[in-house]
């Protein structure tokens, strides 16, 4: 049977060429710098959320499963909610601080952004 990949090719104009093999993008593997080295950002956000604050940690330089892991263990230590969307950690309410705090601890050089 053949290699039927054709959700993987959507957006691909069609070619008659019978000799054309279709070569796919290749994602760099994104390696996740030390904990030294990341220039973390801790600030407030407000906008689209109803008037509800989240504390938004940016500017982590890595894999995604790194960066989950990290916002599971703010979201545990804080004992609130929140998500990883985008490359930020969304924490729910008002928690730079002690994100701050916590962040300095683990060895991540963070900064209060607003």
């Amino acid at each position: 049977m053949a290699d039927n990949d054709w959700k993987q090719r959507l957006g691909v104009v069609f070619s008659t060429n019978p000799d054309y093999q279709y070569q796919r993008e290749t994602e760099e593997a994104v390696e996740t710098l030390p904990a030294a080295r990341q220039k973390l950002r801790v600030g407030i956000d407000r906008r689209a959320r109803a008037g509800k604050q989240v504390t938004l940690v940016s500017g982590f330089v890595g894999r995604q499963e790194d960066l989950e892991e990290l916002g599971r263990t703010l979201k545990t230590k804080c004992g609130v909610g929140g998500s990883v969307k985008d490359g930020e950690i969304l924490i729910q309410g008002d928690h730079r601080d002690r994100i701050v705090d916590l962040l300095t601890r683990m060895g991540y050089p963070a900064r209060r952004a607003n």
